[in-house]
């Protein structure tokens, strides 16, 4: 009988039940979208800034070289969380005796971690064997070994993109520029070689390994502290304008996405609140009816409430599944990536939404309280 009761009052009154059904499925699109979207874009934010390089920098204390394990030790904390990329440096002589800086480095690697670099072409291969002969160069026995090279070094060395000769200590070995690299910062003039190479010839150990670490500030705060205890010899430094301009922009989506949702449950709030003052008012004769039948208080109060609770479930499954395809659509458009449904949103929409009809409903059921059956049935 009470469903018989709600389906019949839904379609003698179908104008103002469809009004209060679309303002909660907007809210609970909307709702939808934001939760799912809340997760899957702080992924993608970071995912995003993780391309324009590391956010922290281990470095050897007092400028020393790290230890020769510490890439070894990092890697098994940033596993699954991130990239460590080793780097040295030293400066070397060109044929003409010009000073220039050169750094070794996985190529593999920084490859994934500096994204943003514009690179014609990386290194092909590894030479992990160095002429025996040092001192003055034998061009005849001098291997040659594939190096990028910064576009305004590549100006001084080696202007016709032809191999040339670096010297370091003593050791002189012979370069071929394999690609160029362009970022508009120090790397246009610095000369990489692959970090097997580097240290082969110079007897250098990397001085610096960029960490391009995943997560939460929490958890990169975390891994900060794991790298420090595991490696003392080496002092690990955030890199302030990544981590603080990850954690603006964060803050400002997440706070623009709840405050957009609060908006909107607020505004699917009060029409929802008018709609069900409009039923009690335009049903105070039927209330009379009823009271003057034996239904007591409590029975009325219920019935209101169950029409309120049905219509915030059938609002929240119609909105989850648009909410659904409105969070689809933002990733696709916005980040050019899907985003996963997240069917564990369904029970919070699905309780949020009957929440805040049986909130506005709390003002219609005090009415009831005031019906006078004699009086209305009096026509009075």
């Amino acid at each position: 009988m009470l469903l018989r009761m709600l389906v019949r009052a839904a379609i003698l009154r179908r104008r103002r039940a469809a009004s209060a059904l679309l303002a909660l499925v907007v809210a609970a699109a909307v709702a939808t979208a934001v939760l799912n979207l809340y997760v899957d874009v702080q992924a993608k934010l970071r995912t995003e800034f993780r391309n324009y390089g590391a956010n922290l920098v281990l470095v050897g204390r007092g400028g020393a070289s790290l230890p020769a394990d510490a890439l070894a030790r990092v890697d098994p904390i940033v596993a699954g969380h991130g990239i460590a990329v080793p780097f040295g440096m030293i400066v070397a002589r060109t044929g003409q005796g010009q000073p220039i800086v050169v750094g070794g480095t996985d190529f593999g690697r920084a490859r994934q971690l500096d994204r943003w670099w514009k690179v014609s072409a990386w290194p092909a291969s590894e030479n992990p064997h160095l002429p025996q002969n040092h001192g003055e160069v034998d061009h005849l026995s001098v291997e040659s070994y594939p190096a990028l090279v910064g576009v305004r070094a590549l100006a001084v060395v080696s202007p016709q993109i032809q191999p040339f000769d670096l010297s370091f200590q003593g050791r002189t070995i012979r370069v071929t520029p394999a690609g160029t690299v362009e970022t508009g910062a120090a790397e246009d003039s610095r000369i990489y070689l692959s970090l097997a190479d580097f240290v082969s010839w110079t007897g250098v150990q990397p001085e610096t390994i960029e960490v391009a670490a995943s997560g939460s500030p929490e958890q990169v705060t975390a891994m900060m502290n794991r790298l420090a205890q595991e490696i003392p010899a080496a002092e690990v430094r955030p890199v302030r304008q990544i981590m603080e301009g990850e954690a603006r922009v964060l803050g400002k989506t997440r706070a623009t996405l709840l405050a957009s949702a609060g908006l909107i449950i607020l505004t699917a709030a009060l029409c929802v609140l008018s709609t069900l003052m409009g039923w009690v008012f335009d049903r105070r004769r039927d209330f009379a009816i009823m009271m003057a039948l034996g239904a007591s208080g409590r029975l009325l109060n219920g019935f209101v409430a169950a029409e309120a609770a049905a219509l915030g479930a059938i609002g929240a499954v119609i909105g989850f599944v648009l909410g659904i395809g409105i969070a689809a659509w933002i990733g696709r458009v916005n980040f050019h990536a899907p985003v996963v449904p997240r069917f564990s949103v369904l029970p919070i929409v699905l309780a949020g939404s009957i929440a805040v009809t049986l909130v506005s409903a709390i003002l219609p059921i005090s009415l009831l309280r005031r019906v006078q059956p004699a009086v209305i049935l009096r026509g009075e």
